[in-house]
């Protein structure tokens, strides 16, 4: 005889396979993060640093989300508004960054960029499809989804940006799409931070 109800016996088995899912895609971040931080360096690319701290803030947001997942709503919810808080803040890391290159500019090393930008792209990709079933499941997996996909636009950007600095011989695309970058994030945290005080009012965490 089962040693728990169909639902709860359901419940387990679907916690266990965000249990999963997450603890490979925070390896995985874990990793490019050191890998495309000192790319970023070496590189002096404003874009790529953008893209290294975006990993940075993912691998945070992933082990939150492991916490998270056998929590109640209310706790999802408030993982959630954190973790949109840290996208708030690598968004705010790197404007900060375009603000330094604006008063010491330099030209970056496109190949070393766009060698770095597709391996970013490539392990995001994997991370992105590994995400995908478990996207609409509730608001910790939804925010993590989101984080994900921008790790995506973040690779294509850089990609871009080296491709500009090739082009012109100057750091300015490498600049302004690490401007862009900054939006881009701005923007994705105020989308996870709705979905998730609009979350904690309907599961009576706030009133």
């Amino acid at each position: 005889m089962s040693g728990c109800c169909e639902d709860t016996c359901s419940l387990d088995a679907l916690r266990e396979r965000q249990r999963g899912t997450l603890q490979i895609v925070l390896v995985i971040n874990a990793i490019f993060f050191l890998v495309i931080v000192v790319a970023a360096l070496y590189s002096k690319s404003t874009a790529l640093l953008a893209d290294s701290l975006d990993n940075l803030g993912d691998a945070l947001t992933y082990g939150l989300s492991l916490y998270a997942v056998s929590r109640s709503v209310s706790v999802k919810a408030k993982v959630a508004l954190f973790k949109g808080g840290l996208i708030f803040l690598a968004a705010c890391a790197v404007a900060g960054q375009v603000v330094y290159r604006l008063f010491v500019p330099s030209t970056p090393i496109f190949e070393v960029m766009g060698a770095f930008a597709l391996v970013g792209l490539a392990a995001n990709s994997l991370c992105l499809f590994l995400l995908w079933r478990h996207r609409h499941e509730d608001i910790n997996m939804a925010s993590v989804w989101e984080c994900s996909r921008n790790d995506i636009a973040a690779n294509l950007s850089v990609f871009v940006a080296a491709g500009g600095v090739w082009f012109t011989g100057s750091g300015w695309p490498d600049i302004l799409v690490a401007l862009g970058l900054s939006c881009f994030l701005m923007r994705s945290s105020i989308r996870v931070i709705s979905a998730a005080k609009a979350e904690l009012h309907a599961s009576g965490g706030v009133s």
